[in-house]
Order: structure tokens, then sequence, then C-alpha cells
């Protein structure tokens, strides 16, 4: 899975938990100490939540591929290798040591 599936699944959760949260409120009263605690709590997770795709958004873009470069297959003009080495062996005219 990618990163933004992983998040996407993250956040449905925090979705469902928020709702049963509600639900559970609603039975209960929202005027208890554990009530608000478990509401911060909720909340602060949202929030996390949210800093964390705002963050992973820059960071994971996708890549770019690089711009392709065709190579033909003609043959090279001979007269690019005019007074040139040949690599370990040096010049042409003269001997390797």
């Amino acid at each position: 899975m990618s990163v933004h599936d992983e998040l996407a699944s993250v956040q449905r959760c925090l979705d469902d938990l928020i709702r049963s949260v509600g639900r559970l409120e609603k039975q209960l009263g929202s005027g208890g100490l554990e009530m608000r605690r478990v509401r911060a709590d909720t909340n602060h997770l949202r929030e996390s939540l949210a800093l964390l795709r705002e963050t992973t958004a820059a960071t994971v873009a996708p890549q770019k591929r690089p711009d392709l470069v065709t190579i033909s297959d003609t043959p090279y003009d001979p007269s690019l290798w005019v007074d040139t080495d040949d690599e370990g062996l040096g010049a042409r005219d003269r001997r390797a040591p």
C-alpha cells in the first residue's frame, strides 16, 4: 500500500472513532471528566493526522521521470575520432610504454 492509501485508511478509522465517541457522548453525557478526556484525545488525533497528511503531501510528491534521450543506431562520423587517443593505449602514432 502506498502512503496515500495508508493515510486514507487511518482517516476512515478515525472518522468511525469520532462517530462512535459522539454516540457514546449522547448516551453518557458530556459532563464527566472521562468523556471530556476521550473527546479531547479524539480531537487531538484528528489534528495530528491532518498535520501528518500535510507534511507527507509535501515530502512524498510523485517522482518525476527523467526525460528519455533517443540514441541513434547509425554509426558515428569517423571524422569525430581524428587526433584522439585510444583509451589506455595513448596516441595512434606512438607505441604504448
